[in-house]
């Protein structure tokens, strides 16, 4: 939830410096091609220029030196006191700084967690965003209950939440099962907390393996009173990807004496590993008396380490040019890499705890998982950990996902490597389907069999890697647009659920918008809902609410059924019946309300693709259960209840009503099923094509 506050007090911020974007990559590509196109522009000096053409200078992200970001942090830190009194913070309240950002204007968005009586509060992270004067404009809360007088008396002991979280965790299939430490308690505001109130809870943490052989981090949310499972979530995140090779590269190491190794002393330190066929531990750092790592063949065990090292420079260089962040962290550190994870391990993996990228070699240990998308794929998991921190889980997880995907495209175009051409698939050279098709696609996800191409009310319960599906739709939407093209040798169509067209901005305005939400809009639990919010609020600082672009961000997720085209949502030619009188809509436990529309003129069955107009504004839409009632007296399911912080619901649905005659009266009733916010019915309409 969104609000802007009514505090003149102002804070100190530092003034950022910002920097030219570097002009050259780091890495060398092979003869016959090059890092700068015919006009003698880098790759990050044409993806900068291409995202800010027509974007307020002052809205762009500031390339912030790790010592700059150290200083906003420190400042940030030393105000965090007067910062949870001036957002009116119970005593027992304590801030704790995660992250800040800055824009070029000077506008920083500082990242919060939250303590309670010296509790950590999981899901009780914000961002205050404020002026250069120090001014606060506006904050943003990953949860809208108050931390006021919670008991922090456990009755439940912390073995008992142990057990459960072990007996879950075997359950899933896990192997080696074993708690990483003794639970800790906590508050929770997260997913599952009862009608959003804070709870106290034990976190546990189950290590071993998963049923796959990737490392197990199961977290587990018990209520410390009732003993009841609140959530879980797996916070190891892994993904897929593709090619063996590269080409040939020029790779970042280290020389002491006759001897070189895998670490990039220009990013950070990153280091690549081998673990050589293990799967626990940091491995063995690759050294060797030249300079030339792998032969371009699997049997080679410098190969992989190239591939993943080389992808890793990539993604650094991505994020430092591009998006204006130096490391994964943005603090200028490295992380590190994990090659030859297992035994035929198909998967790779981001790890917080490691803050590291392990890799396996794939079907018969001949396919190792380390080309470039992989390693933008899993270093993202690093970036959006340290950022928004989506849980892997629910609608949130899937957004985690897809970032991941979104990212990997957006470095592997950058790239602009002949080898492996930027394209909107993901896994594409690496066969793991054993027939040549891709892992996933982002211009239909479906493509897959598994992956969704747009929203519904049951998508948060579907694995994270599919729910993404519907974001990768977005974001290629936004960044190419609806219908048939060819883009570097590769033939996409990519269709939208309401049937209408979408104009794309351009690969590279898509990806800085998402990047500005994900840094300054989400947390920890955006939904889909609050995806949208986000990355509208980011394309409207950057380009403006009456642009192309933020009304390309509004068809987009239109295009997957989220939220209202940027015509306000009306579905196009037909009859349409209006009814614009306001209805209030009581606070729980109230009744349920409804708006009435007289259908007259339409001869025969309503048709199996009625739209419905819908425009309800309240204070937490997650709160509200809303029905279509035809003339029958038959309910259709509109939007269900769920926890979703997000205000208003302002979208045109598509109803197959064609069980229904389409004359009579048809209602919109909409019921509150949860406590503190109120709100009311602004408009409903149907739409008879």
């Amino acid at each position: 939830m969104t609000r802007t506050s009514t505090s003149h007090r102002r804070r100190a911020t530092a003034a950022a410096a910002v920097g030219a974007v570097t002009a050259l990559l780091a890495v060398a590509f092979p003869a016959g091609s090059a890092t700068a196109d015919a006009q003698g522009a880098s790759p990050a000096a044409r993806s900068v220029a291409s995202a800010a053409r027509g974007a307020d200078p002052g809205s762009l992200p500031a390339k912030l030196s790790p010592a700059e970001r150290a200083e906003l942090m420190r400042e940030a830190n030393a105000g965090k006191a007067d910062t949870a009194k001036d957002l009116g913070l119970g005593k027992q309240e304590k801030l704790v700084v995660r992250d800040v950002l800055q824009d070029k204007d000077g506008t920083t968005h500082t990242r919060y967690e939250r303590t309670y009586d010296g509790l950590p509060v999981l899901g009780g992270d914000l961002i205050v965003e404020a002026t250069k004067s120090g001014a606060e404009k506006s904050v943003t809360k990953a949860a809208k209950a108050e931390l006021r007088t919670v008991d922090t008396t456990a009755t439940l002991k912390p073995a008992k939440a142990e057990t459960q979280a072990l007996a879950l965790a075997k359950a899933d299939g896990s192997k080696k099962t074993e708690a990483d430490k003794a639970p800790r308690k906590v508050v929770w505001l997260g997913q599952g907390a009862t009608k959003g109130r804070p709870t106290l809870a034990y976190e546990t943490v189950v290590g071993g393996l998963q049923e796959d052989g990737t490392p197990n981090q199961l977290h587990v949310i018990t209520d410390a009173t009732t003993g009841k499972k609140l959530h879980e979530w797996q916070a190891i995140e892994t993904g897929t990807g593709n090619t063996q090779y590269s080409g040939t590269v020029t790779l970042g190491t280290a020389q002491s004496g006759s001897s070189y190794t895998l670490n990039d002393t220009a990013r950070g330190g990153h280091k690549t590993y081998n673990l050589n066929r293990g799967t626990s531990g940091t491995g063995t750092l690759y050294s060797g008396s030249d300079d030339v790592w792998g032969n371009g063949q699997a049997t080679n065990t410098e190969t992989a380490a190239a591939d993943a090292h080389y992808g890793a420079a990539l993604t650094w260089d991505y994020y430092k040019n591009v998006q204006g962040r130096t490391g994964i962290r943005g603090d200028g550190v490295g992380a590190y890499s994990r090659v030859h994870y297992g035994n035929a391990y198909v998967n790779a993996f981001w790890d917080d705890s490691c803050f590291c990228m392990t890799y396996g070699d794939g079907t018969s240990n001949t396919h190792p998982l380390t080309s470039i998308d992989v390693a933008a794929h899993e270093m993202s998991h690093g970036v959006t950990s340290n950022t928004a921190g989506l849980n892997y889980s629910g609608e949130s997880g899937g957004l985690n996902e897809a970032t991941s995907d979104i990212f990997a495209a957006a470095v592997e175009f950058y790239a602009n490597n002949p080898s492996d051409v930027g394209d909107y698939l993901v896994g594409e050279k690496i066969n793991i389907n054993g027939d040549g098709t891709p892992l996933r696609y982002m211009d239909k996800p479906s493509k897959d069999g598994a992956s969704k191409d747009a929203w519904y009310s049951g998508i948060g319960g579907v694995d994270v890697h599919y729910s993404s599906g519907p974001a990768n739709h977005f974001f290629y939407l936004l960044s190419e647009g609806s219908g048939t093209k060819t883009i570097n040798g590769v033939t996409y169509n990519s269709p939208t659920s309401d049937g209408l067209p979408v104009t794309g901005i351009g690969r590279d305005k898509a990806a800085l918008i998402w990047f500005k939400a994900l840094s300054t809009k989400f947390t920890s639990t955006t939904n889909y809902a609050g995806a949208r919010t986000g990355t509208l609020a980011a394309a409207g600082e950057l380009y403006g609410t009456t642009s192309a672009e933020y009304k390309a961000v509004q068809d987009a997720w239109a295009g997957i059924n989220v939220g209202a085209r940027s015509g306000g949502g009306d579905p196009g030619t037909g009859k349409t019946f209006t009814n614009d009188a306001n209805v209030n809509i009581p606070d729980s436990p109230g009744a349920a309300v409804t708006s009435s529309v007289a259908v007259t003129g339409i001869s025969g069955a309503a048709p199996s693709t009625l739209k419905v107009g819908v425009d309800i504004v309240h204070t937490w839409s997650g709160d509200l259960q809303v029905d279509l009632v035809g003339p029958s007296g038959r309910t259709y399911r509109l939007h269900s209840s769920t926890y979703d912080p997000t205000p208003n619901i302002r979208t045109t649905y598509t109803v197959n009503a064609s069980a229904e005659t389409a004359n009579g009266t048809w209602k919109l009733k909409v019921q509150d099923l949860g406590p503190q916010d109120t709100g009311y019915i602004n408009s409903f309409k149907l739409t008879f094509p």
